[in-house]
């Protein structure tokens, strides 16, 4: 089969061993895979475990069923996510589940930028759900990235009325957005690009600005305090000492993504007198999978225009380099 060989920081398409499925797994047919800003960051790295095949926001048409499968028949169509936990371990009982040994050694095999994936039976069984007709492909590729997100608000603990600051209105930022939004917070939308922002806007942002006018806007949505919480999905921690100011006293940063950045450049005083907060989240869970996969089927959370660009897999290297330009909010990659 092809697939998208990550090999010297470049995805290139060639020949990769099609997967056989196993017991109570499943073979799918890959109908599309949504190219994550995770994914640039390894290509960025060069993967240790060169050659690979990357690619984990996956929708697919079942062509094999493995023995003993439950659930689940040739001509489906299903989104499957790519780590999975134990859930019995010290960090699953304690809500770290992507902290789990056997979910940082879970993944779909191999990857979502393929013809084809098979997926392990511990993902067929706490990782993958049958799409309802009404759900586009490019609909139900949001599954897993939504389902970070939730996990994230989960973890800042937002209440109704806090004041929530967006930094980054890519297609995560709009997810935010929403999300927050759901919770009762006042979101404000930051971002330099003045489009994005006019989708923040349409999600549900109360306000909107650019860097510059962040901490105006801040303050203007909480009554000069200042914001209860600054997600951040972009930026490394460079970003850190700017959305620290945003905050109020006692309040929260939450760091989505990672990015450069030896150290954290905020000083301990700061953090100290002013009771802040450092939160980060990585990854997702079954339970919040399983939420993210019932807002999008409800039509809770809206992904309409939020992939703007399509390739083929053969063309793939296009579809990078469009969003590391931040040309293409996301891309959607078919085989």
């Amino acid at each position: 089969m092809r697939a998208a060989i990550l090999e010297h920081g470049r995805l290139t398409p060639g020949p990769w061993p099609r997967p056989v499925p196993g017991p109570g797994d499943l073979l799918l047919r890959v109908r599309g895979c949504g190219l994550c800003g995770s994914d640039l960051a390894k290509i960025a790295a060069g993967a240790a475990d060169a050659p690979a095949v990357l690619g984990h926001e996956v929708v697919g048409e079942v062509v094999e069923v493995g023995e003993g499968t439950p659930g689940f028949q040739a001509g489906d169509r299903v989104v499957a996510a790519h780590h999975v936990p134990c859930g019995v371990c010290h960090y699953c009982c304690r809500g770290s589940e992507s902290m789990c040994r056997a979910f940082k050694a879970s993944n779909l095999d191999p990857g979502g930028f393929a013809e084809y994936v098979r997926v392990p039976a511990p993902n067929v069984r706490h990782a993958t759900f049958r799409i309802p007709s009404h759900l586009t492909d490019e609909e139900a590729s949001f599954v897993e990235p939504l389902a970070c997100c939730v996990r994230a608000v989960a973890r800042a603990r937002v209440a109704a009325g806090d004041a929530a600051v967006v930094v980054g209105l890519g297609s995560i930022g709009c997810l935010f957005t929403q999300l927050l939004a759901r919770e009762g917070a006042v979101v404000v939308g930051v971002d330099p690009l003045a489009e994005r922002r006019g989708l923040a806007h349409a999600r549900g942002a109360a306000l909107t600005a650019d860097p510059a006018e962040a901490a105006r806007a801040a303050r203007e949505v909480s009554v000069g305090r200042g914001a209860d919480l600054v997600v951040v999905t972009g930026g490394g921690a460079a970003v850190l000492p700017w959305a620290a100011a945003l905050v109020r006293d006692g309040g929260a940063v939450h760091y989505f993504a990672g990015g450069d950045g030896e150290t954290l450049p905020l000083p301990l005083a700061a953090l100290y007198h002013r009771e802040l907060t450092v939160t980060a989240t990585y990854s997702s869970s079954p339970a919040a999978l399983a939420r993210a996969f019932w807002l999008l089927a409800a039509g809770k959370v809206n992904v309409e225009g939020l992939v703007t660009h399509r390739v083929p897999l053969e063309r793939i290297a296009e579809g990078v380099d469009l969003m590391r330009r931040r040309e293409a909010l996301k891309v959607y990659v078919t085989p």
